[in-house]
């Protein structure tokens, strides 16, 4: 099966969001929330993310998460994860509860595209304090891929993880999952880095988005937003519309891709240092914003 096969199937099989210039959207990928040990890469950035999170909450933004947002390669159960990260859980619950949380799986949680695994691991939780079950994202449906398409325009932003184009991660995922937990995860503490992922395989990477950029061309220079290989990027209009939000794994930041007002931006959350000593989390912004429809629409 082809990277082309793989990419269009789930377009065709993507979910629908209608959106128009009043909509808001936040676009994280690559979370890999661990459970908080030496090898889980998002602990040192939770801070930053939970309060970038909290601003798009406040600001009315939808979350769209482009996969891999737990690392379920490296840890066997989501319990620990949600342990680690509990606050953060309740806040997507917050936007879950306002129908404003929009879930990909990618390579490293694929386990969740199985509906009966995600109903039975993310619907609830026991909560020790009060000794009963509670509910958490009760009715959260994970896709391969969401299309946001413009009421008026009907100008199209397809969302997908982007390991369609990496067929090693795609197709023997389960394998790739055996040997991070058996070999990569106790190595990564030594600072020893797994060389099939393609976040820290430069040459994998090329490959990767070689891929999905003639999978663009093929498909009338659709406008594509994807995560997996880590790397942020923001074409100009002309170029080939192809957008990566980066990840939240970066050292001592986070990026994304806000949509808004039409627009379309590239960001990052870091740790700065005010003239008087105290550290704040503030957002920079990277590229943009640029209209949306200056990048050319899929032809019908």
């Amino acid at each position: 099966m082809s990277t082309n096969h793989r990419l269009t199937r789930a377009y065709k099989n993507a979910k629908t969001i209608l959106f128009d210039d009043n909509s808001k959207f936040i676009l994280f990928s690559d979370c890999h929330r661990g459970d908080n040990s030496f090898a889980d890469d998002f602990a040192n950035n939770r801070n930053i993310y939970f309060h970038a999170l909290n601003f798009y909450y406040r600001e009315g933004f939808s979350y769209c998460e482009i996969g891999d947002g737990d690392e379920l390669w490296e840890n066997i159960h989501f319990k620990s994860i949600f342990d680690a990260h509990k606050n953060i859980y309740g806040l997507l619950r917050k936007f879950h509860l306002e129908g404003k949380l929009h879930m990909i799986w990618g390579n490293h949680d694929m386990v969740y595209k199985n509906p009966e695994y995600v109903k039975e691991h993310l619907s609830s939780y026991f909560e020790p304090i009060d000794g009963k079950s509670k509910e958490l994202l009760e009715g959260i449906a994970y896709h391969e891929a969401i299309i946001l398409k413009h009421k008026h325009t009907q100008q199209e932003v397809f969302l997908t993880h982007g390991h369609q184009a990496d067929w090693w991660n795609y197709t023997f995922w389960r394998w790739s999952r055996f040997l991070v937990r058996v070999l990569w995860k106790p190595l990564q503490v030594w600072g020893i880095a797994d060389p099939t992922s393609p976040a820290k395989n430069y040459k994998e990477l090329v490959r990767v988005e070689r891929r999905i950029k003639k999978w663009i061309l093929k498909n009338h220079l659709l406008v594509t937003v994807v995560g997996h290989t880590h790397r942020p990027r923001f074409p100009e209009p002309g170029d080939i519309p192809f957008f990566n939000d980066g990840s939240c794994v970066h050292p001592r930041s986070i990026t994304g891709i806000e949509i808004e007002n039409g627009k379309i931006s590239l960001i990052k959350w870091e740790i700065a240092t005010t003239e008087d000593g105290i550290l704040r989390v503030i957002r920079v912004l990277l590229e943009g914003p640029q209209r949306l429809i200056d990048y050319n629409m899929k032809e019908k």
